[in-house]
């Protein structure tokens, strides 16, 4: 991958019910961060479909998000890779083609691993015994993770949050190490010198906000700030990531 596609790894790639089919998706919210786009994230999209005739249920599908702190539920959209794409080259700067370049590429690769149909006997012998043989590893890979998979099952069942710096402890991983590939896979963005999570994060479970309280050096008075924590089941699926043992 070049600079660009790695960039643009942080924008995750989901799926979503568009038109009654299952196509590739985006989130909204982690484009227009992405883009780095000024304008609040409600005008910028209501806009946006307004300008360019976007349609619900063809280009796109939202849903009613709850707050994790209780407050109003709000709207997010799922885009389709085309819609996502005149987004971001509507925006006519480098962070807009880098975005795009990265679509264009999500969807070349889907297409490379989209199943052929056998044309011949021979053919599809052929693939019957693919098959058979991927089943026989995929039971032999199961076989030998049992004992890890029921170490993250029982993290996963917790209800304990831990700082990032703490789920590195955890995971036997260095901290920059575990934010750098949080960052490449679409967790956490860096905002004025914090990691902040993306929305389908925080959507999904895995990652959540806590207040930590803090004594101001110009002030001397106690503040407090809001940190991204790690949820217990934001853990178990990062520990599957590393594939590595949970430090206890």
């Amino acid at each position: 991958m070049n600079e660009s596609s790695t960039n643009t790894a942080m924008i995750a790639i989901g799926t979503a019910a568009i038109g009654g089919q299952a196509v590739e998706t985006v989130n909204a919210r982690d484009l227009h961060a992405f883009l780095e786009i000024k304008a609040h994230f409600k005008d910028w999209i209501s806009r946006r479909v307004t300008e360019y005739g976007f349609t619900e249920g063809q280009d796109f599908c939202s849903e009613l998000s709850k707050s994790p702190n209780g407050g109003r539920p709000s709207r997010e959209y799922h885009l389709s890779l085309d819609m996502a794409k005149e987004l971001s080259m509507v925006e006519r700067n480098e962070k807009g083609k880098q975005a795009r370049q990265y679509f264009i590429e999500c969807e070349r690769r889907a297409k490379e691993v989209a199943p052929q149909l056998p044309q011949t006997m021979a053919e599809a012998l052929r693939l019957a015994a693919d098959q058979a043989e991927r089943l026989e590893q995929q039971e032999r890979a199961l076989q030998e993770a049992a004992p890890k998979v029921d170490a993250y099952d029982r993290i996963a069942a917790s209800d304990e949050t831990l700082t990032i710096t703490q789920a590195a402890k955890v995971l036997g991983v260095k901290r920059d190490h575990l934010t750098k590939w949080m960052a490449a896979n679409g967790w956490v963005y860096r905002q004025n010198k914090s990691w902040v999570a993306y929305k389908t994060q925080e959507t999904a479970g895995r990652l959540v906000y806590k207040e930590a309280k803090y004594t101001d050096n110009n002030t001397g008075q106690e503040c407090a700030k809001p940190y991204c924590h790690v949820t217990s089941k934001g853990l178990a699926k990062l520990a599957l990531a590393f594939g590595g043992e949970v430090v206890s």
